[in-house]
């Protein structure tokens, strides 16, 4: 329990991390707990050699796409605050009856999780993914499970399904549209911090 309070009295403005990211302080002190691991250098900035660290993301054919995530407009290094921002982004969501409708969106909303996978996907951060964004991540993601020509139809023809105002790329109202079906709160939670 005291290590507990210890973590909680270095975290700056923990009622207003609260509130942002809606973890309790009980999550709030398991994150802290893994940033701190993370912090090889022991400068309360995470850098993007210390996520290189993470196992799951050495492994992961996205790692380098999910770890430039956490660093946007090309950062160098992340914060405890910002840390728990982005992974507020993979809470559960929770439906709350007597929320305000007028609140501002929560971080966790589908919305905001669809915008994460998005930029996964637009690298150059034009707001469209291109043909040649797309069969990048699809070979990270296939490796050599299909031939060059099956990866080539396979991004044709999930750009002309996609694709609603014909431009030739993806947008991310279209983006949006396209994954209506999905079931992101299964694939984009942590299901560890219940």
């Amino acid at each position: 329990m005291g290590s507990y309070s210890s973590h909680l009295s270095k975290i700056e403005d923990l009622h207003g991390i609260i509130q942002e990211t809606g973890f309790s302080k009980a999550h709030i002190c398991r994150l802290y707990d893994r940033f701190a691991d993370l912090d090889k250098s022991e400068t309360g900035k995470l850098s993007r050699e210390d996520f290189q660290r993470i196992g799951e993301l050495a492994v992961n054919p996205l790692g380098d796409r999910i770890i430039n995530a956490f660093f946007p407009d090309d950062k160098q290094s992340l914060d405890f605050r910002s840390f728990i921002r982005i992974l507020a982004c993979f809470r559960p969501t929770v439906k709350d009856k007597y929320a305000d409708p007028n609140a501002a969106e929560p971080i966790n909303s589908r919305s905001n999780k669809l915008r994460f996978a998005f930029q996964l996907y637009d690298q150059d951060r034009d707001g469209i993914i291109s043909r040649g964004e797309l069969i990048q991540v699809l070979r990270m993601m296939l490796e050599a499970q299909v031939t060059e020509d099956q990866l080539e139809s396979i991004t044709d023809r999930t750009i002309q399904e996609a694709d609603l105002d014909g431009d030739g790329a993806i947008s991310f109202e279209e983006f949006r549209k396209s994954l209506e079906n999905i079931n992101l709160e299964h694939k984009m939670s942590i299901r560890f911090l219940q």
